[in-house]
């Protein structure tokens, strides 16, 4: 008998179902380039270089503010509909938050402290703010990681895809210009060619040219030059001198 013939007309042979919308994944990838570099610059940045260290400061200063901009928006949005429908499914998170909200008011206080620290005592105090920052780093990697699987697993059971995106736009809509474009650059310097082109594709669908025009050009500031003239290739943009190398 032909082996053909005997496999089954089952699941393993149906079409993967389509992917459901994920609201974590491209921002905390941008949450997470950001919080890398940040450590990098402060951990390199030296203390005896005035221009240097008020760079590092600078740049923490503006994780610290994104950190705390993004859990009230999970709180207000996210965390609100999965208790809504599914009670205590998002304890762990909303305790998480608490705690990061603790965190992140008291490393604020440690850049003033140390912004104005005198130089003799600016080696060691940036090296407590590196260790830390690098603490508040990790815990985040392990929070997003719970809410990418745990939280995103709940909310695709208790809600369709149209109630997740209305969800999502609402939580978006909601952010500040000056904000947004924070969470933009470091979006599109850390997702994939794929995720952003979709990004992209969606907000021409649905943004005013200008707008549209912006995030374009913020993309072009961010990408290494071969990963824009991909991105341009794939939205039928103008590349200008971006090129492909070869291999």
């Amino acid at each position: 008998m032909d082996q053909s013939a005997m496999i089954r007309n089952d699941d393993t042979l149906a079409p993967e179902a389509p992917p459901r919308i994920d609201v974590y994944g491209a921002v905390h990838k941008g949450l997470r380039a950001f919080m890398f570099d940040t450590l990098t610059r402060v951990g390199r940045a030296d203390p005896s270089d005035p221009a240097q260290l008020d760079e590092a400061l600078a740049q923490a200063r503006a994780l610290l503010s994104i950190c705390g901009e993004h859990l009230h928006h999970e709180n207000a949005f996210v965390h609100a509909a999965i208790e809504a429908r599914r009670p205590g499914a998002a304890r762990l998170t909303i305790d998480d938050h608490a705690e990061h909200e603790q965190s992140i008011a008291a490393l604020s206080r440690e850049v003033g402290t140390l912004a104005a620290a005198p130089p003799a005592r600016r080696d060691a105090a940036m090296h407590r703010f590196y260790l830390r920052l690098a603490r508040f780093v990790a815990e985040n990697l392990e929070h997003m990681e719970v809410e990418e699987t745990h939280n995103t697993a709940v909310l695709h059971d208790a809600y369709a895809d149209e109630e997740i995106g209305a969800m999502l736009h609402a939580l978006v809509t909601s952010i500040p210009p000056a904000s947004s474009a924070v969470f933009h650059r470091w979006m599109y310097a850390a997702t994939t060619h794929e995720e952003l082109a979709g990004m992209l594709g969606a907000m021409r669908a649905q943004a005013p040219a200008p707008v549209f025009d912006a995030e374009v050009a913020r993309a072009r500031d961010v990408l290494p030059p071969r990963d824009w003239a991909k991105l341009a290739r794939a939205l039928a943009l103008p590349a200008g001198a971006a090129v492909l190398e070869p291999w």
